[in-house]
């Protein structure tokens, strides 16, 4: 639900204030603690937390939509809340802390209410998508961690400029959708459809190597941490837009049988 990553949590301009603000306070400071320092180790620890409370969050609405419940006013709400808190946190990072768990909890209320819908009408898309964005996470971590895929500065301009295409493609579509009776190339089940979805899935996991690499850095830059919460919030985003996109691209292939 947000949108160099993605995400607007893991720029160079968020990490950079923040980075030289940390750098201003060691050298005023005669006495260094490293327990308020970002680490790896404290930054996976609160993405998994991010992710129990946006899974736990997401089941009570799967559970409540299958005992007779729209889900579509909790998946609104959800989305409206998680994107005002995503805003906030872009330019208070320091408020991470609290925003990021909020942000779980209202965007498993998404999560919950969309993958509901799509579960009545495609039963067992939901594993297939949950299982493809695990997938997708687990091989682009090891491909980062083992540097077989490199995050150079042009591979990071490559996949910023795809992502902000795709931004601005989703969101000039849909106006023109609302106002006329144009349809938007992505929607229905053709091949072309089918085409962008998969591009999409292919940047959103791109994206996935920008926010690895904005997080090592980060704790390479010794930044405070509240940055842990920030970075963790981040890749929940990108994860969350590709399960959403895997669950539009099974959604479509179903359709076709």
């Amino acid at each position: 639900m947000a949108f160099e990553s993605k995400n607007p949590f893991l720029t160079n301009k968020s990490f950079t204030a923040t980075s030289a603000s940390s750098d201003n306070k060691v050298h005023q400071a005669t006495l260094i603690d490293y327990n308020q320092e970002m680490t790896l180790s404290g930054t996976i620890n609160k993405t998994l937390i991010l992710f129990l409370l946006l899974t736990a969050s997401a089941i009570v609405v799967w559970w409540m939509a299958f005992n007779g419940m729209n889900p579509l006013l909790p998946a609104i709400g959800g989305a409206i809340v998680g994107l005002i808190l995503v805003v906030i946190a872009a330019f208070k990072p320091q408020y991470s802390p609290v925003l990021a768990p909020g942000y779980a909890l209202f965007e498993g209320l998404f999560i919950g209410g969309v993958s509901a819908i799509f579960e009545a009408k495609y039963p067992g898309i939901v594993i297939q998508a949950v299982g493809a964005t695990f997938v997708t996470f687990a091989v682009c971590l090891g491909l980062y961690k083992f540097k077989i895929v490199q995050v150079t500065e042009q591979f990071k301009s490559v996949v910023v400029a795809a992502t902000l295409a795709i931004a601005t493609y989703y969101l000039i579509s849909w106006l023109v959708s609302i106002f006329t009776s144009y349809t938007p190339a992505h929607y229905g089940n053709s091949m072309m459809s089918i085409g962008i979805s998969v591009f999409v899935i292919v940047i959103a996991a791109l994206n996935l190597f920008l926010d690895f690499d904005r997080i090592e850095k980060g704790v390479q830059e010794k930044m405070p941490k509240f940055m842990e919460w920030f970075g963790a919030m981040g890749l929940m985003i990108t994860l969350v837009w590709l399960y959403i996109e895997f669950l539009r691209l099974l959604s479509k292939l179903s359709s076709r049988d």
